[in-house]
């Protein structure tokens, strides 16, 4: 007689089709979740920085375009190492950005922020 499976997050036992690993949807559901949450936790808080990010840029930025030293972005939480991409220019300066809101290093400690157009 073959041993009882038993589902793979109660353990209790498991009826129905030969491969069947776990007694209801619920068990399928929380085993999946429970293995899944390193990697969704870690894709939270890089969201999370990266809308921090922007929001301190739009709101030192209400205009499109504005000067602020790296000391003021530090003091709000700007983290710098957090930017969804980075764009070149032509003639070769590149920007980082947070989604539409974008900086470049201008020397001295002072950084020129920009709003990208979204259309």
């Amino acid at each position: 007689m073959e041993a009882q499976k038993k589902c793979l997050e109660c353990e209790r036992p498991v009826f129905g089709r030969a491969d069947k690993k776990f007694c209801s949807d619920g068990c399928h559901n929380a085993y999946n979740n429970k293995n899944k949450a390193a990697a969704t936790n870690y894709i939270r808080n890089v969201n999370n920085l990266l809308a921090k990010n922007r929001r301190i840029l739009l709101a030192f930025n209400p205009s499109g375009k504005a000067k602020k030293h790296r000391d003021q972005l530090l003091k709000k939480g700007f983290d710098f190492e957090y930017f969804t991409h980075i764009y070149t220019t032509k003639n070769g300066d590149q920007y980082r950005f947070c989604y539409e809101q974008g900086y470049k290093d201008i020397g001295n400690d002072f950084y020129l922020i920009v709003t990208r157009d979204a259309s």
